[in-house]
Order: C-alpha cells, then sequence, then structure tokens
C-alpha cells in the first residue's frame, strides 16, 4: 500500500456462505466465529476500516427460526470482537430473501445496539430487490440513515446479480449516490468481476470512467 499509494480501507468477507454464522452444525459455526476472528485481525493489521459482511443466516440449507436465532447469537459475538480492534462491520444486502433490504439489514442492527454494525448496502442488489417487492431504492436506503457506513456500486438486470457490465443494467446509480451523499455517506467501492476477457485492463479503465462519472455527478 505504502509504495503504491493506493490504501486499503474495506474488504469484503464470503467466507461466511460456505460458513455461515447460522448453520445448525457446531463445527461450521465455529469455523464461522475463526474466519470472523482472522478477518478481524488482518483489517486490524492492515488498517481496513470496514468489513463488509454476507447478510445471510444460512446459505447452502434451509433457514429457520433457529438459523436466525444461531445467526443473532454468533453476529453478537463477531460485533464484541471487532469493537475490541477498532474495525466496524457492515451488512451487505444481499440476493436472498433472508436480508436482500437495507429494512431487514436494520432488524439486526437494531437487534446487537453496538456501533461497531451498520450496513453497507449494494444498490444493484437493492434495485432487484425494489422489482419483488414494489418499492424505492432510496427509500429503502433512507431506512438505515445514520447505520449506512459505506455502499457498493453495481449493475444488475432483472433477477441476476452478478457479472453484468457496468452502463448495461438498471441500477440507478446517479440518484442513489446523491441520496447516500445527503445522508453522509461518502465510501464508495465498485464491484465487478473478471470473466475472462482479455482486455481486462480496458474494462478497468471503463469502470473507472464510468463509477466516476456517476460519483461526480
Amino acid at each position: 500500500m505504502i509504495e503504491t499509494g493506493v490504501p486499503i480501507r474495506s474488504m469484503c468477507l464470503s467466507g461466511h456462505r460456505k460458513y455461515p454464522l447460522g448453520s445448525r452444525e457446531e463445527t461450521i459455526r465455529n469455523r464461522s466465529l475463526e474466519i470472523m476472528e482472522k478477518a478481524i485481525d488482518l483489517a486490524y493489521d492492515l488498517g481496513i476500516r470496514i468489513i463488509q459482511l454476507a447478510g445471510y443466516d444460512v446459505y447452502y440449507e434451509a433457514g429457520d427460526e433457529t438459523t436466525r436465532k444461531l445467526f443473532e447469537e454468533n453476529l453478537k459475538a463477531c460485533v464484541e470482537m471487532a469493537a475490541r480492534k477498532g474495525v466496524v462491520l457492515g451488512f451487505e444486502t444481499m440476493e436472498t430473501p433472508f436480508m436482500d433490504t437495507v429494512e431487514k439489514a436494520m432488524e439486526y442492527v437494531n437487534k446487537i445496539d453496538n456501533a461497531y454494525l451498520g450496513i453497507y448496502p449494494d444498490i444493484g442488489n437493492l434495485k432487484n430487490a425494489s422489482l419483488l417487492y414494489g418499492t424505492s431504492v432510496n427509500d429503502d436506503l433512507k431506512k438505515g440513515k445514520g447505520h449506512l457506513f459505506a455502499a457498493h456500486l453495481k449493475e444488475t438486470v432483472p433477477g441476476k446479480y452478478r457479472e453484468i457490465p457496468f452502463g448495461t443494467g438498471h441500477t440507478e446509480f446517479k440518484e442513489n449516490i446523491r441520496c447516500l451523499y445527503e445522508m453522509g455517506v461518502y465510501r464508495f467501492v465498485g464491484e465487478f468481476w473478471y470473466t475472462g476477457d482479455q482486455n481486462w485492463k480496458e474494462d478497468l479503465c471503463f469502470a473507472s470512467r464510468f463509477l466516476r462519472d456517476k460519483l461526480n455527478g
């Protein structure tokens, strides 16, 4: 980071998809907490301020009241670990019904009631959720006012959440970014994937220009 002049200030923790906090299997739950502890230690060592959490109680199994209760119990332990190291945790709004809106994420933010837990919404995912529920992305974002740490800028199309090139989807970048600015959110991360294209450098440059235009608009 020192050599390149490019600091890392947030990180995405995806390991809880395979090892979810709400799993019925104790060994998996223990592994999820171990992953969380190591991620917090890494963030502390590198000066990362925010860890983005996947908003899943479970992923590869059916969720119910038991998985939600286990998720809440282990989430509390995660937040306490993070607080001790001064690292904040933010929920990503995901593609599953468990936590696909800011409003749903706020249920757990309010339950845990700790300054080190907030929301790191994905506005592309929120756009798809708005179609499912007949709601407004901006109205949903406002339900997390005061608890939004940063935002993912991602392109989506109806029913599809991954590998959509910027400028080809339906995400309302300028409207959502303006709303986030008004709520005091100024940290944004572009989310996109390498899909094997040999022109990946050009893709990166285009993504940079595309998102900077939205952020400056």
